[in-house]
């Protein structure tokens, strides 16, 4: 099933292009408005996921690059392993691979993770959030479809010997 590596590489050529856009356009903390519920807002994550860890001093940078890095093994393995029939996993792996991958990237070159969605209602803002993150939530989604059975054939749900 590695025949979907090319869903990861959309992915993060989709990011990383998206984020030197945005790098090479804007300020930092710059923000243009969209809609009346999103912007674009060039901000930096020195964390995690919501800025988790942002204040940590420095070393959640490599922190997080290691897990990066681990992760995408464990990823590339799974999908090595996966049976012809297992598309939707395949997908999902492929779309957080690709995210993971992403982020990675950015912590690497740069020490943080460019992220520049932003939506809102009234004065409450979701963090801000990039490409990367999508495809890692969607791939996580996908995941827990495949998990309830969405996308296989009713033989392949049964759990009972047959």
């Amino acid at each position: 099933m590695l025949k979907w590596l090319w869903l990861s590489l959309i992915v993060l050529i989709l990011d990383q292009w998206s984020k030197i856009v945005v790098d090479k356009s804007m300020d930092l903390y710059e923000s243009i408005a969209i809609s009346p519920f999103f912007n674009l807002t060039y901000v930096r994550n020195l964390g995690a996921a919501f800025s988790f860890l942002s204040d940590a001093g420095g070393w959640q940078r490599w922190f997080f690059a290691s897990m990066a890095l681990i992760i995408s093994g464990i990823l590339v393995t799974w999908l090595y392993r996966l049976k012809k029939h297992e598309t939707l996993l395949a997908v999902a792996l492929a779309f957080v691979l690709g995210g993971a991958i992403g982020n990675l990237i950015d912590r690497l070159a740069y020490g943080y993770v460019i992220d520049f969605l932003d939506v809102y209602y009234q004065n409450w803002h979701w963090p801000a959030f990039n490409v990367a993150d999508m495809a890692i939530s969607l791939g996580v989604f996908l995941m827990l479809l495949e998990s309830f059975g969405v996308g296989k054939k009713p033989e392949e749900t049964s759990s009972t010997p047959q």
